[in-house]
C-alpha cells in the first residue's frame, strides 16, 4: 500500500505568529518571510524552449497559409500556451495555430473578413465554454476515427495544394479545384529562387531527423524546422535573393476582433464548424498525450477533457479579441513537450512567454524569412496529415468507405460538409452491416458441423441461422463460431432453443468466438430437466469437464482427443488471438517487466491466470511437483528453481514472491506415503526437498499451520499448508532473496488454492510472533479488494 505524506510548500507554510499582528521588524526579531515564487523543473524549461523553437516558425507558416496577419499565429500561440496552458485539463498539450483550422480559417477570412472573423472565434470559445460546463466532452470521441482522420486527411491536401503555389513563387486560389486548374500556368511561370528555397526548406525537414550517429543524434535535438527556416533564411540573406518575406506591421495597427457581420446562418454555421474542429482536435489530442505519458514511472492522471475544452474555449475567447487565429491542440507540439521531459504545465506556459518575448524584441529576425520557406513548411505538415497508418487502420477495420467520402467531402466541398457526408456514410455501412450477415455451414473430416456466422446477428438473420442449424443431424457435434459484436434477443432465443433441444437429442454443441450476448453464461429460465448453462467457455475445446451436467461421465473422446491441442490453438487464434495481439506486440518490443514471482505446483486444475486474474507480462511463473523450493548449497541435483529465483530477483526485480500450494496434491500425497528404502526414482529424489515440511509438520513442539475458522480437513492438506511455510523459509535461504529482504525491495507471500472450493487463502503477515496460533491462512473474500499502486 502506498502512503503519500503531505509535504509542506512555501506558499502554504505558517509562522509561528500567524494570526497576530504584524509589527515591524526589532532587534532579535526576524522579518516574516514572503512567499517565493513557484519553482520550474529544469526539464519544464528545457521543454518549454525546444516547443517555442516549433511553435515560432510553425504559426507564422499557418497565418501565411490561412491569409491572416502574420501576428494573428502569434498571438494564438501565445493565448494557447498561456490561457489553455494554464486553465486546460491535459497539461502536458501545447495549444496554438493548428493546421487544421487552416481551411476553416482562410475561408472565413475570404467570406467575412478579417474582424469577423475575429468575432467569430471568440463565439466559437464561448460555444466550447458551454459545452464543457455541460461535460459533453467524453461524448465527443464517440464521432468514428475514420471520420476524424478523413477530415485531417482532408484539410492536409487543401493546405498541401494552397501552399505549392506559394512554393512556386505565386499565390494560391480560394478551393482546391481552383488550385489544380492553375498549377499549370504556375508551372509555366515558375520563380526559381522561391523555388529553390523551398526546396532547401523540404530537404532540410526530411534529413535531419535522419541524420546518423553520435553527431546526427546531437544535432537532432535542434528541431527540423527551426534549422530548415533558419537555413533558408541565412541562404537568402547571403546570396541576395529578392523574395517575399515576412511582414509584420507595426503593433499598434494590429486588427482587434469586430461585431460580426454577415448573414445569421452563415455566421451560425462558421461559429460550429470552428467549434467542431477545434474541439475534436483538441480532445483528440489530450487523449493521445495521455497515451504518450502512460510509460513513465512516475504517470500522470489520465486528462480531465471537460476542464481541457473549458481551456481550449477560454483561449478562443483571449486569441479572437487580441485579433488571433483560433486556437486547439496541436499535435506536432505537443509530442515535442512530451519527448523533451516535461513534467507539468509549466512547460506550455513558458513557451507561451517565449512567444510573447519573440513578438515584441525579435520583429527585425522574424522579418528576414522568406514566405517561401514558410509554406514550404507548412505544405509538409500538410502532407502529413494525410497519415498512412490511418489509412490502413480504417482499412483493416473496413471503414475506407468512410475515410475516402469524408476526405473529398472536405477537398471539395469544405470541412462543415465534408464531416456531415462521412457521418451519413458511416451510418450506411453500419446499417449495411446489420442487414449482411454470413452463415456458413460445414463438415469437416471428422464428421464436426462447423457453423460459422460472421458479421452482426440479428432478427434478419433468423431464418438463414435457423436454416444452418437444422442441418446438423441429431446426436452430432456442433461448432458454432459467432464473430461480431452484437446478438439480439431473436437471434439469442433462436440459438439457445435450438441448443438445448440438440443437446436433449444427444449431439453436444460447442459455442466460440466474439459476441455481445453469450449463451455460455447461466441462463435464469432454465426449466427443470434443463442442464445449466456453461459458464468456463474459454476451454470448451478441450471437453475435459462437464459444466453442462455434473452427473455426466467423462467424454469418451474418440477420434478427437488427438486433436485437443491443435484444436485448442486454432481456437485461440480465431478467438483470443485478436483480441491480445496489440497487447503482446507491445510486449514484445518492450520487453518483459513482471512485479511477481508466482512459485506453484504443476497440477493440471491449477490454473494461474485465472485464479489470480493475470495477463500477459503479469507473472513470473514457476512450476513444478509440489511447489518446492530445494534449499541453497548442497547437491540438489536440480538449479532450475534456483536460477528462475535468481533471474526474477536479480535481472526482473519482482517485488513479490508467492508460493502456492493448493488441496489434493499428489507430491504431498506421495510424502506421507514415500519408504524412505524405495527405489531412487527421479520423482522421488526430488520429492526429497519436501521432507523438511514433514518433519515440521509432525514435530511436536510446532504448532500446526491451519486455515482461520476450520482444522485441515485431513493430513494431506494439512501437509499442502505445512509445505507453503516451509518452502518459504528455503526461499529465504536463497542470497539474491535475502539480499533483497534486506534492502526492502522484496516481499514473500504464502497462499492456498483450495480447488473443490475454488477458494484461495492467503498466509497471514502477523502471525509468525503469535506462536500459540501457529501459521494461519485466511480466506480471500469476493468483497476484499486490496489492489494498491505499486
Amino acid at each position: 500500500m502506498t502512503v503519500s505524506v503531505p509535504t509542506r510548500t512555501d506558499d502554504s507554510s505558517h509562522t509561528p505568529d500567524e494570526g497576530r499582528p504584524h509589527s515591524p521588524p526589532g532587534p532579535g526579531r526576524r522579518a516574516p518571510r514572503r512567499p517565493r515564487l513557484p519553482r520550474i523543473a529544469t526539464a519544464d524549461l528545457s521543454a518549454s524552449v525546444a516547443v517555442f523553437l516549433i511553435a515560432l516558425p510553425l504559426s507564422l507558416g499557418i497565418a501565411l497559409a490561412t491569409g491572416a496577419p502574420l501576428q494573428a499565429g502569434l498571438v494564438a500561440a501565445a493565448a494557447g500556451g498561456l490561457v489553455a496552458g494554464r486553465l486546460g485539463g491535459a497539461p502536458l498539450q501545447v495549444s496554438g495555430p493548428a493546421a487544421g483550422l487552416t481551411v476553416v480559417t482562410a475561408d472565413l477570412i475570404q467570406t467575412y473578413g478579417w474582424r469577423t472573423t475575429c468575432a467569430i472565434t471568440v463565439l466559437a470559445g464561448l460555444v466550447q465554454l458551454a459545452l464543457g460546463c455541460a461535460r459533453v466532452a467524453r461524448s465527443a470521441l464517440a464521432v468514428s476515427p475514420a471520420i476524424v482522420h478523413g477530415m485531417l486527411a482532408g484539410i492536409g491536401i487543401t493546405i498541401a495544394v494552397a501552399q505549392l503555389h506559394i512554393v512556386l513563387g505565386g499565390s494560391p486560389s480560394s478551393s482546391v479545384v481552383a488550385n489544380i486548374r492553375e498549377l499549370p500556368a504556375q508551372l509555366a511561370h515558375l520563380q526559381v529562387a522561391a523555388l529553390a528555397m523551398s526546396a532547401l526548406t523540404l530537404t532540410l525537414l526530411l534529413a535531419w531527423p535522419r541524420l546518423p550517429g553520435r553527431a546526427g543524434q546531437l544535432l537532432r535535438t535542434v528541431p527540423a524546422a527551426l534549422v530548415a527556416v533558419a537555413a533558408a533564411t541565412a541562404t537568402a540573406a547571403l546570396a541576395g535573393l529578392t523574395l517575399p518575406k515576412v511582414d509584420l506591421p507595426s503593433w499598434r495597427s494590429h486588427a482587434l476582433a469586430g461585431l460580426p457581420e454577415g448573414p445569421v446562418l452563415g455566421l451560425v454555421a462558421a461559429v460550429l464548424t470552428t467549434t467542431l474542429v477545434c474541439s475534436v482536435q483538441s480532445l483528440l489530442g489530450a487523449v493521445a498525450v495521455d497515451k504518450l505519458t502512460a510509460r513513465r514511472p512516475a504517470q500522470q492522471s489520465r486528462s480531465d477533457l471537460d476542464r481541457e475544452l473549458l481551456g481550449q474555449g477560454a483561449a478562443n475567447i483571449v486569441s479572437g479579441t487580441l485579433g488571433g487565429l483560433p486556437v486547439a491542440g496541436v499535435a506536432v507540439r505537443s509530442s515535442a513537450n512530451v519527448q523533451a521531459g516535461a513534467v507539468s504545465r509549466n512547460s506550455t506556459m513558458l513557451h507561451g512567454v517565449w512567444v510573447v518575448v519573440a513578438a515584441l524584441l525579435m520583429v527585425p529576425l522574424l522579418e528576414l524569412i522568406p514566405l517561401a520557406a514558410l509554406a514550404s513548411l507548412v505544405m509538409a505538415v500538410g502532407i502529413q496529415m494525410v497519415s498512412l497508418h490511418h489509412i490502413r487502420t480504417v482499412t483493416r477495420h473496413r471503414e475506407v468507405l468512410v475515410y475516402a467520402v469524408t476526405t473529398l467531402g472536405v477537398v471539395v466541398l469544405g470541412v462543415l460538409e465534408g464531416v456531415v457526408l462521412g457521418i451519413a456514410m458511416a451510418v450506411g455501412v453500419a446499417l449495411h452491416r446489420l442487414t449482411r450477415t454470413r452463415i456458413t455451414c460445414e463438415v469437416d473430416p471428422e464428421g464436426v458441423h462447423h457453423i460459422r456466422v460472421r458479421g452482426q446477428l440479428t432478427f434478419l438473420a433468423v431464418p438463414r441461422l435457423s436454416r444452418a442449424l437444422h442441418q446438423v443431424p441429431p446426436g452430432a457435434d456442433a461448432v458454432v463460431e459467432l464473430d461480431g459484436s452484437f446478438m439480439d434477443h431473436a437471434a439469442y432465443e433462436s440459438l439457445h432453443d435450438w441448443q438445448s433441444a440438440h443437446t436433449n437429442r444427444g449431439g453436444s454443441v460447442e459455442l466460440t468466438g466474439r459476441t455481445g450476448a453469450r449463451l455460455a453464461e447461466p441462463h435464469a429460465q432454465d426449466g427443470p430437466g434443463q442442464a445449466p448453462s456453461c459458464h468456463c467457455r474459454p476451454w470448451t475445446p478441450w471437453r475435459n469437464h462437464h459444466c453442462e451436467d455434473p452427473q455426466a461421465p467423462p467424454p469418451s473422446g474418440g477420434q478427437r482427443s488427438g486433436h485437443r491441442l491443435e484444436s485448442g490453438i486454432s481456437s485461440f487464434q480465431r478467438n483470443t488471438a485478436p483480441l491480445v495481439r496489440g497487447e503482446l506486440a507491445r510486449l514484445a518490443r518492450e520487453g518483459q517487466q513482471p512485479s511477481q514471482l508466482f512459485l506453484t505446483c504443476a497440477d493440471s486444475r491449477l490454473v494461474t491466470s485465472m485464479i489470480t486474474s493475470s495477463g500477459p507480462g503479469d507473472l513470473f511463473v514457476v512450476r513444478n511437483v509440489g511447489n518446492l523450493v530445494p534449499p541453497p548449497g548442497g547437491e540438489s541435483g536440480d538449479d532450475s528453481v534456483a536460477a528462475a529465483i535468481e533471474y526474477a530477483v536479480e535481472v526482473l526485480q519482482v517485488r513479490t514472491i508467492t508460493v502456492c500450494g493448493h488441496s489434493g496434491c499428489g507430491a504431498m500425497q506421495a510424502l506421507l506415503s514415500t519408504d524412505p528404502g524405495g527405489a531412487r526414482t527421479p520423482l522421488r529424489r526430488w520429492l526429497r526437498h519436501g521432507l523438511p515440511s514433514v518433519e515440521r509438520m509432525t514435530a511436536k513442539d510446532r504448532p500446526w499451520t491451519r486455515i482461520t475458522g476450520r482444522v485441515p480437513a485431513d493430513a494431506t492438506e494439512q501437509l499442502c499448508l505445512t509445505n507453503v511455510v516451509q518452502q518459504l523459509e528455503h526461499l529465504r535461504a536463497h542470497e539474491a532473496v535475502a539480499r533483497a529482504l534486506r534492502e526492502g525491495r522484496l516481499e514473500l507471500h504464502g497462499m492456498y488454492f483450495h480447488v473443490g472450493e475454488a477458494q484461495a487463502y492467503l498466509l497471514r503477515e502477523d502471525t509468525s510472533a503469535d506462536a500459540g496460533q501457529g501459521e494461519l491462512f485466511d480466506r480471500v473474500a469476493a468483497t476484499a479488494l486490496h489492489d494498491t499502486p505499486a
